[in-house]
C-alpha cells in the first residue's frame, strides 16, 4: 500500500466523443437538450458534456491512481467554469492537500483542463485511501 503525503499528485485525461453523451443519456435517463445532439437551440451553441461525466474522470483517477484501487470517494466540491464540448480532451489533476489522521482520509485539489489548457473544472474531493 502506497503511504500518501501532501503534495503527491496524478492526472488522466480523455477526449468526449458523441458516443459518450448517447451512452450516458441512455444510462441515466438525462435528457436535458443541453446533451443531446440533435438540440439546435443550445445556449452554448452546441451540446455540452454532462458534468457527471466530467465527475467520472475524476472518480477514474481516484479509484485507479489516487489514492488508487480500493479508495473510497467520499465528497465532491466542484465547480463548473466552462462548457466540455464532443471533441474535447480534459485533463483531470488532482493533488493531496490535507491529510485527517483521525479519520484517516485525505483531502484532494481537483483541477481539469481543457485541450487548450482552459480551466473547466475546480474544486476538492475527500476520499478514504485503501487500507
Amino acid at each position: 500500500m502506497r503511504t500518501l503525503t501532501v503534495g503527491d499528485s496524478a492526472q488522466r485525461s480523455k477526449r468526449f466523443t458523441k458516443q459518450d453523451l448517447i451512452d450516458y443519456i441512455r444510462l441515466t435517463g438525462d435528457q436535458n437538450p443541453l446533451h443531446k445532439m440533435e438540440s439546435g437551440e443550445c445556449r452554448f451553441g452546441a451540446p455540452i458534456v454532462h458534468g457527471m461525466l466530467l465527475a467520472g474522470v475524476i472518480s477514474a483517477l481516484i479509484g485507479t491512481q489516487l489514492p488508487g484501487p480500493g479508495s473510497v470517494y467520499v465528497s465532491q466540491e466542484i465547480r463548473f467554469i466552462r462548457p466540455v464540448f464532443c471533441g474535447d480532451t480534459v485533463t483531470a489533476i488532482c493533488r493531496v492537500t490535507q491529510l485527517y489522521s483521525d479519520t484517516k482520509q485525505a483531502r484532494l485539489r481537483i483541477t481539469m483542463r481543457n485541450q487548450e489548457d482552459k480551466l473547466v473544472l475546480s474544486g476538492y474531493a475527500i476520499v478514504l485511501p485503501p487500507a
